[in-house]
């Protein structure tokens, strides 16, 4: 049997796709995933604990709590769901195109909506993931959670040392005081406008050549210091904070479409068309964070997945395929 469409990933690119998918009759199968560098399905929002800027959550909403409402309309449209399942591989060569999940089932489908995302880089210290899938003052996105009550006229800390870096610091001095930058070498690699930005704001401190040995906190109240090594001195000091914010970059999980489909030099999927979805092989549609290095916002990457699952209902009935 070949599929009308399958949709690789379960965040709200991929959840929003399916919705608009079922009710246009194509029947789409969702690959949940969740097998991906570790995270749950679901995606970032899975270790999210409140989502304060989704629309229609007047009061917010933990991030898991909302992932489930996304599914639960899915499944309300009968859309079927391969759970904790991903693509391990894909052929794209020719169509209908070739899907191997992880469970080592092989698919076919005439089109396919990808929306895998992009993970989080992250130092990978046993004190940080604690407190990050705990929700306890560990995050690698400013703009989600920045506006949390904990991080109010408190210190906290962004790591990192690029654009991304510099701009999430200025976003953090809206909040947060004194904002620290903590960078492993003496100089930054952000651009030179983003630099000055940063550097002449009086909330933001940097913290030069420096890298963190650990996250410190309790369960009580979260995250409450770092504690950090000189690279040239090799001195550890604590510095006090009450949020750890991350901004080394993502990495977009496309490993297992093994270069078959155009991409940036960051590694994000590029769509060919203006304002459209379709990427560089015709009848292979892309939404939310695995085609978005700018935004990586919930509400950005749903209005992608609904806008690739229109272009696929457009693109299957250009086919003959209804």
């Amino acid at each position: 049997m070949t599929e009308k469409v399958m949709i690789l990933g379960s965040g709200p690119a991929g959840w929003t796709a399916a919705i608009y998918a079922a009710r246009a009759n194509l029947d789409p199968v969702v690959l949940e995933g969740g097998h991906v560098q570790g995270d749950l399905p679901g995606g970032q929002l899975m270790f999210t604990t409140e989502v304060e800027n989704y629309p229609g959550f007047p009061e917010g909403v933990d991030g898991q709590e909302m992932m489930m409402a996304f599914k639960k309309q899915a499944q309300r449209f009968d859309v079927r769901i391969e759970e904790y399942t991903g693509a391990e591989s894909v052929d794209l060569s020719q169509r209908p195109f070739k899907v191997k999940d992880s469970q080592g089932k092989e698919w076919e489908t005439h089109a396919l909506i990808i929306s895998t995302g992009a993970s989080a880089n992250w130092l990978n210290l046993e004190s940080e993931q604690y407190f990050r899938t705990r929700g306890l003052g560990v995050t690698a996105c400013a703009t989600c959670d920045g506006a949390f009550p904990r991080y109010r006229d408190k210190p906290i800390a962004i790591i990192g040392g690029g654009d991304s870096a510099m701009e999430e610091a200025t976003f953090m001095t809206k909040f947060s005081n004194p904002v620290y930058i903590v960078h492993r070498r003496d100089e930054l690699r952000a651009s030179k406008i983003m630099q000055e930005r940063a550097l002449k704001n009086e909330k933001i401190k940097v913290l030069w050549n420096s890298t963190v040995e650990e996250v410190l906190g309790d369960d009580e109240k979260g995250v409450t210091g770092m504690r950090l090594r000189n690279t040239h001195t090799d001195q550890v000091n604590d510095v006090e904070i009450a949020g750890f914010f991350l901004a080394i970059g993502h990495t977009p999980n496309t490993a297992f479409l093994n270069g078959q489909l155009e991409t940036d030099d960051k590694g994000y999927l590029v769509l060919t068309k203006p304002h459209g979805t379709q990427t560089s092989v015709e009848g292979v549609f892309a939404g939310g964070d695995v085609a978005d290095s700018t935004y990586r916002q919930a509400i950005t990457a749903a209005g992608m997945g609904c806008k690739a699952a229109i272009d696929a209902e457009r693109w299957l009935a250009e086919q003959g395929i209804e």
